[in-house]
């Protein structure tokens, strides 16, 4: 029996289940947690910390139709112009709850698109964050930039506020593909961007790329992600194209029957996933590649590597605090998430107070699952020791544990007194693997197909 079949056997195919960015994942956040949670968290941060930023730009000069983020179309500056007015006054409000002497440890500007911003703004943006948390020497800034909404003075002006990491979006370069998930963006205008963020002495460029999308075959997916490695991107994320259209309206436009089948899925990826290996990236996870020196490949091999909101990461601090609307923060405690829609997240900001709507609270095995959640996603293998030493359990009972989802997965999982570990071959099992660790109920049709 060759392996996709086997994969098939257990489900692979038919399952939907979480990617797993976060524990409990979003859909099980409450209105428990509101702006006094937060406001509470934020001051128990140790004075002299690191902690990272996260800030969304919801607004788009266009609409992609594959997007399932939350974004809104503007033609306009006006509406850019007063949502960075709230965004300035959130990050003031902020830097009077927060401890003195916090700094930065990361800095990511994401949407949307964040690089619709004019560069007056983008230096009032940065100079706003900077006044209530600085930089230090290894504060690593990244950006989400379209090749289509940038240019030089934009470029600059990102360079000039510490920008040190970019990131772009490719998803697929062939023209019949664009078309039909509403994203035109050609090899040219992309390779050009890459160009110039390297020129004005960024080091380090991410691409994302996306497998599952209509009218993709083998062959095309090669030829695009040949065309990406021409780029010389430091980091790759290859991302499964989630069709949710009963969530993102949007994705009605784009042709269900045009779509791959899951097998065809899983094909996609493995040519595309062999191109990077053949080109000498290091595997990250289930669905990023690095190159050799990349942080994310040096956290993989010191067993350092974390998981959030934006995917994989080497951010080691404890505290992610979401800036803008629908923003999700991460604190020791528990998360909190901003008010999703734009106008009642200014509103909150106007009035003086946090938009906080919902989050969850931590209890001592959320900390558990998550933390063995996280270790099958980073590193395939959950660490007994580690587990048994960090949280209130005990071998005999985390045994029992990982014994009956190896029985779940009989002859695919290896168990032993080091804890249990997932062989190459298996991997594509991996998020539902880590199902078996989650105890919240779970609405498959929230959720995208599991390879």
């Amino acid at each position: 029996m060759d392996t996709q079949t086997q994969l098939g056997k257990l489900g692979l195919f038919d399952a939907k289940v979480p990617r797993y960015t976060s524990y409990p994942t979003a859909p099980h956040f409450n209105r428990v947690v509101g702006s006094g949670h937060f406001s509470s968290w934020i001051k128990a941060i140790p004075e002299g910390a690191e902690i990272s930023l996260y800030v969304h730009v919801p607004f788009c000069r266009r609409l992609c139709w594959f997007c399932a983020c939350r974004t809104q179309g503007t033609q306009s500056d006006k509406p850019v112009q007063a949502y960075l007015e709230t965004l300035k006054t959130e990050i003031a409000m902020l830097g009077a709850h927060l401890p003195r002497n916090v700094r930065l440890s990361r800095l990511h500007w994401g949407g949307g698109t964040p690089t619709l911003l004019s560069p007056g703004m983008m230096s009032e943006l940065a100079g706003a964050i900077r006044d209530i948390a600085p930089f230090t020497d290894t504060t690593e800034f990244s950006v989400e930039i379209d090749p289509n909404e940038i240019d030089g003075a934009r470029l600059d002006a990102l360079a000039a506020a510490g920008m040190n990491r970019a990131s772009i979006g490719v998803q697929d370069f062939d023209e019949e593909i664009q078309k039909s998930i509403g994203r035109l963006q050609g090899y040219d205008i992309t390779r050009w961007a890459a160009e110039e963020i390297r020129a004005r002495g960024v080091a380090s460029l991410n691409a994302d790329i996306l497998y599952g999308l209509p009218h993709q075959t083998k062959a095309r997916i090669t030829e695009s992600v040949q065309k990406l490695l021409s780029l010389n991107p430091d980091r790759v994320a290859l991302y499964g194209y989630a069709h949710v259209p009963w969530m993102a309206k949007r994705q009605q436009m784009i042709p269900s029957d045009a779509l791959p089948t899951p097998q065809e899925r899983l094909a996609l990826f493995e040519t595309a996933r062999r191109l990077f290996l053949w080109d000498g990236y290091d595997e990250i996870g289930i669905d990023h590649f690095a190159t050799k020196d990349d942080g994310l490949s040096v956290a993989q091999k010191a067993g350092r590597l974390r998981r959030n909101f934006q995917g994989y990461t080497d951010d080691t601090s404890e505290v992610l605090i979401g800036l803008g609307a629908s923003s999700i923060s991460r604190f020791p405690q528990g998360y909190a998430q901003n008010a999703p829609a734009t106008g009642a997240h200014t509103g909150a900001i106007r009035e003086g107070r946090f938009s906080t709507a919902r989050g969850h609270v931590f209890s001592d095995d959320d900390r558990l699952r998550s933390r063995l959640i996280e270790q099958l996603m980073c590193e395939f293998r959950i660490d007994a020791a580690e587990i048994t030493r960090d949280f209130d359990i005990s071998s005999a009972a985390l045994h029992d544990m990982l014994s009956k989802v190896a029985r779940a997965y009989a002859g695919h999982l290896k168990l032993d007194d080091s804890g249990l570990f997932i062989p190459q071959e298996a991997r594509p099992l991996t998020r539902m693997i880590a199902r078996q660790f989650d105890t919240y109920e779970m609405n498959e049709q929230g959720h995208s197909s599991a390879i």
